[in-house]
């Protein structure tokens, strides 16, 4: 019996680093957040300005809570900026034909409960999984690139 109690513990022993190696990988966050030392609307005025500096089309601007308050419903400050550039969104497409579903890039500037505005975007790590992108790297790295500056940029007064 104690022979097969000791076989037990070592096979166990000796299948536990197999295992833990086999571990899943910790999920891509779908979004990228950042929170802004302006309001919403300051945030949104300056994320919208410097997109059009650098060249970027700003296709729509929505203002989600003005919506709302036109139907009797509060919601806190929330808009969201839809942007692109054909010189890196068909990069992608090219990648993933699928991805043109997330495309042109979206921003969202909101108000949390506690009164911070946020910037949040969707991650391009998350979008390059969740299209099952590969071979197209350095695509997304400049996507990222780009994304990251913006926001960094205009969350600061």
């Amino acid at each position: 019996m104690k022979k097969y109690i000791l076989s037990s513990l070592l096979l166990v022993a000796l299948a536990a680093p197999a295992h833990a190696t086999d571990a899943p990988e910790k999920p891509v966050e779908a979004l990228i957040s950042t929170q802004s030392a302006l309001s919403v609307e300051e945030t949104a005025n300056k994320l919208e300005a410097m997109m059009k500096e650098k060249g970027l089309t700003v296709f729509a601007r929505i203002n989600h809570a003005e919506n709302a308050a036109g139907v009797d419903l509060d919601l806190r400050p929330t808009e969201l900026i839809i942007f692109g550039n054909p010189k890196v969104g068909t990069p992608l497409m090219q990648c993933s034909q699928a991805i043109a579903i997330d495309l042109p890039q979206k921003m969202l500037v909101w108000q949390d409960e506690e009164g911070k505005a946020w910037l949040s975007y969707n991650n391009p790590d998350a979008l390059q999984e969740r299209h099952n992108v590969e071979g197209c790297d350095e695509t997304f790295a400049k996507v990222k690139t780009v994304l990251g500056g913006l926001s960094a940029a205009v969350a600061v007064e």
